[in-house]
Order: C-alpha cells, then structure tokens, then sequence
C-alpha cells in the first residue's frame, strides 16, 4: 500500500465521530513507522476517545497533536514531545532521512506546532523536545482540566507499543 494511501485512509477513519468511552494513556512512547500512528489515532479520533500524554511522546507518537481534536489531548507535568525529521533505512539499515515522510508529518502538525518547530530548528535528524510550560501553551494541563482525569492501569487495557488504550466504559465520559 502506498504512501498517500495509508494517509488516505487514515483520514477517512478519522472523518467519523462517537461518544467517548475510553481515555488512551501514552507514557514512554518512543514513536515508529508513521503509517502505524495514522491508523492508531484515526480510529481514537474516530471513536472520541480522549487522549492523556504522561511521558515521553517522541517521533511519530507527536502526530497525535495533528489527529486528534485539541479540546480532547491533554498533558501531565510529566509529559515530553520529541520531534525530528522522519527516516527510514538503507539497504545497509542505517537511517537516511526521507523527505516524504517528513513533509507528511509537517503537513498533519496544526499551526501552532509547525510555527514552534520552525523556531526550535525545524525536523531534522536531531530530536527537539516540547515539554513543561512551553507544552502547556499548547497542549492542555490534565491537572487543570476537570473533564479529564487519568486512566487508571487495569486489566482491560490493550497495549500496543506504549499507547494504552482503557477500553472500560468511564462515568466522567458520560458527564459531558
């Protein structure tokens, strides 16, 4: 499948909208294949489930700030966003930059992410890291927004990579 159309599809998924019925925890998320996280947060977008960042949130684990509603992502004091350039390996497995991957991250990031990469050194090899109150000016405080709480660790979860997901019906996604 190609490129265009895994973002395609992705896209697609992310089109439709349902009510919230679980929180998606990310915690020492050390990113992977672009493609991967399209299709992950296209249908978390989808179902309207909400998004806590606590840790590290690096390379293509970031498109989460492209993908899912700004009203629905918020951040611990904990949580760190780590952006480079995308890459792929060579025939050798050493890392080469790709181009295409790296303008279809700069393509899902909103504004406000792209004007802050611009002025931290833009994506390149070398990661930059969002983090603290410079987060919070763009990602909302989970410790100042009343509607979103922490997901709690249980045995319902699904783990893939370092995106939980609690598939457990919440009592606060029926208060909105």
């Amino acid at each position: 499948m190609g490129f265009r159309s895994i973002i395609a599809g992705a896209l697609l998924l992310a089109s439709g909208a349902t009510s919230a019925s679980a929180t998606i925890l990310i915690s020492e998320d050390r990113g992977g294949q672009i493609g991967h996280y399209l299709q992950t947060f296209a249908v978390a977008r989808a179902s309207g489930e909400r998004v806590v960042i606590d840790g590290n949130c690096l390379s293509a684990c970031t498109l989460v700030l492209g993908l899912i509603p700004r009203e629905r992502v918020c951040a611990t004091q904990r949580a760190r966003l780590g952006f480079h350039a995308a890459w792929m390996p060579d025939e050798n497995g050493r890392p080469v930059t790709s181009p295409m991957g790296t303008q279809a991250l700069w393509n899902i990031y909103p504004n406000h992410v792209r004007s802050w990469i611009s002025r931290n050194g833009g994506l390149t090899r070398k990661m930059i890291f969002l983090q603290g109150r410079e987060l919070n000016t763009m990602v909302a405080s989970c410790n100042q927004s009343p509607r979103i709480e922490r997901a709690a660790i249980s045995s319902d979860r699904i783990t893939t990579g370092s995106v939980r997901y609690d598939r457990r019906a919440r009592a606060a996604s029926s208060r909105r």
